[in-house]
């Protein structure tokens, strides 16, 4: 049996071991070693949904992620395995996570893009579903409206800022005099312009 003094000496020597291998794995890896894990972990994915087990390749993408936590590549991969199962909303924070990383990305953009308009038009499809529009436009527009006010908790679903902004270009646009087409003998064709009531036919929308 050994020593007290013996056996801590060893247990330190198999502590420093110890941290000395979790500093060694969690070194970022080189430019080559990287694409060479990328290409095969590329090639794990591609068989693991080949078999339909996409858990296990956004698995293999997250191992790969997590030792090089600067590389976009991962998330991009695994953005697109999200979006090819019509998980958006996982593949909207792929995406994003992509971003973080290299905000040009272009495919990154396309599919947290098309993501947000797909989870978008599923949600107001389903709020339509459950106030059951029948009417005119509209009408339809005016309860959808009331309905995401009331699931929000907003008064208003467009910013004061915004409307005020296109309250001013309406106004611009109202404005701005058209040209008026003349007769030979110098008199023009234009009819007298109906009185404005200034009423905004969205207001109820607000």
């Amino acid at each position: 049996m050994l020593p007290l003094e013996n056996l801590r000496y060893v247990l330190v020597l198999v502590l420093i071991a110890a941290l000395s291998g979790c500093a060694t794995n969690s070194a970022p890896m080189s430019q080559d070693e990287f694409l060479a894990a990328m290409d095969k972990s590329s090639l794990s994915v591609d068989s693991l949904l080949s078999k339909g087990n996409q858990e296990e390749a956004v698995k293999v993408l997250g191992e790969l992620a997590k030792k090089n936590p600067g590389r976009k590549e991962p998330w991009v991969r695994m953005a697109k395995v999200y979006f090819d199962a019509e998980n958006y909303a996982q593949a909207i924070i792929a995406s994003e996570e992509a971003l973080q990383r290299d905000t040009t990305d272009r495919t990154a953009k396309s599919i947290r893009a098309v993501s947000g308009l797909r989870v978008a038009t599923q949600s107001l499809f389903d709020l339509r579903s459950d106030v059951e529009l029948k009417g005119n436009a509209r009408s339809d527009a005016v309860g959808l409206a009331k309905v995401m006010r009331e699931t929000l908790g907003e008064d208003v679903l467009v910013p004061p800022a915004e409307l005020e902004a296109r309250r001013k270009r309406e106004a611009a646009m109202r404005a701005k005099p058209r040209p008026v087409p003349k007769k030979a003998d110098g008199t023009s064709d234009a009819a007298p312009a109906p009185a404005s009531s200034g009423a905004n036919p969205f207001s109820v929308l607000r």
